[in-house]
């Protein structure tokens, strides 16, 4: 009798096996895909932006900019391990998402995400992690050669709460964008119009560097800045490709449209400095490159080739107009043009992802409906709605970051004294400097 309920059993157990495994929504290939992609775009904050931001600024000042990346990647993952990823992609409300993933509780090896339906919840929550990562990290850029270490990771993590994940969740995690239609395949006004206000924001509250417009600010070391350049250009191939989240058809065109819109725009920027300036700078071609990364990053998962190279070519040339005639013609001190490159550059893809975004490329979704329409579909009023994203991105995080900064301010101030910025923040701040 035994052997009989055994065998009955184990003839069950054989017969559910199939069931069980047709059930199951995991896919291999999505899931290597996404695991590459996510060390693709970790890759882009470090080493890519601490060489190419490290080397950018004067040789004295190398170890704190290159540290603040490193930094910001260790506190921001900590932070969106504890709340950020909660606030952002948990369904809770339109505005922000609920607290049912704090300290990641209840995610388990086989937790699934409702927008990474074939890939393991702890590859979408990393995956997301290191936007959330490069995107704070980017804004370092306009504030570079004089803020407070201490102030800058207070910064750093308050800003991951109180705006990142609030934007990642309104655009991404279900909440109103969503419903407005507004689209951003992988971060244009997420990450690069929000960084790129967020640093304005901050430049102009910590005003100018010492010698600004009087004394030589240029970079130490070029060299280091051309490989942090082609670590994020590589590195973007998971930023945007990635956020496909699938490996599919739809990862494959992003690929694409990336790679041409990069190279459209540092030729762009080059040509039009070449002009301007009678010489193509190094700085110029790997700072047009970025400019590229940036334009295409809302469009790349809406738009054929043909898009990205006149998105590319814009981008290019609007952010080299951005981070030289508009910066001296306001006389801000964006000192690595985060606000050029990253938001003038994010508004331009944002508002081009509307002109440009096709059925064709986009896809339907599960319910037939087009995942992205524009102007050359017949839908002009996409640009309407995507000059309201920018907006509203804008506007929060223009008020949200200076009520922040203005926080760390009072509490610590924000800027370091005369004496440390004419030393050098590497031996000021950190007590070490690239000589040993």
């Amino acid at each position: 009798m035994t052997k009989t309920l055994a065998g009955a059993l184990g003839a069950l157990l054989l017969l559910a096996a199939p069931a069980l495994a047709a059930e199951s929504k995991i896919d291999a290939g999505d899931t290597a895909w996404m695991l590459v992609s996510t060390a693709l775009v970790l890759m882009m904050t470090v080493p890519g932006l601490a060489m190419f931001y490290g080397g950018m600024v004067r040789r004295k000042n190398m170890l704190a900019t290159a540290t603040q990346s490193f930094a910001t990647c260790a506190l921001v993952t900590i932070v969106w391990m504890v709340a950020g990823y909660s606030l952002a992609f948990t369904e809770g409300g339109k505005y922000l998402g609920d607290f049912s993933r704090v300290m990641l509780l209840g995610l388990g090896a086989d937790s699934i995400h409702s927008l990474a339906k074939t890939i393991p919840e702890s590859v979408y929550m990393t995956y997301q992690m290191t936007f959330a990562i490069i995107t704070p990290a980017l804004i370092a850029g306009a504030f570079a050669d004089r803020m407070k270490f201490s102030a800058m990771l207070w910064f750093m993590g308050l800003w991951s709460l109180v705006v990142y994940a609030p934007i990642a969740h309104w655009v991404w995690g279900g909440g109103f964008m969503v419903d407005m239609g507004v689209l951003d395949f992988a971060g244009g006004t997420v990450v690069h119009v929000n960084a790129g206000i967020a640093g304005l924001v901050a430049a102009l509250m910590l005003g100018k560097r010492k010698g600004y417009g009087t004394e030589n600010l240029a970079p130490h070391n070029l060299t280091f800045s051309i490989i942090g350049a082609s670590l994020l250009w590589v590195g973007w191939i998971g930023f945007n490709a990635g956020s496909a989240v699938a490996a599919d058809g739809r990862a494959g065109m992003a690929l694409a449209v990336t790679q041409i819109a990069t190279a459209a725009a540092a030729l762009a920027w080059m040509a039009a400095e070449w002009v301007v300036n009678k010489k193509p700078s190094v700085l110029g071609v790997i700072s047009g490159a970025v400019a590229g990364l940036v334009a295409i990053t809302p469009a790349s998962g809406f738009v054929l080739p043909s898009g990205a190279l006149v998105i590319g070519a814009v981008g290019g040339v609007v952010c080299f107009w951005a981070s030289t005639a508009l910066k001296r013609k306001f006389g801000y001190d964006d000192s690595l043009d985060a606000f050029g490159v990253h938001g003038i550059g994010g508004i331009v893809g944002a508002v081009l992802t509307g002109v440009f975004a096709t059925v064709a490329a986009a896809g339907l979704n599960d319910k037939g409906e087009p995942n992205g329409a524009g102007l050359i579909d017949g839908n002009a009023g996409q640009i309407l709605v995507q000059i309201q994203g920018v907006a509203i991105t804008v506007v929060y995080c223009a008020i949200a970051s200076y009520v922040v900064l203005k926080i760390v301010d009072l509490a610590i101030g924000l800027r370091v004294s005369e004496e440390e910025e004419r030393e050098g923040l590497d031996l000021a701040l950190h007590g070490e400097s690239i000589h040993g």
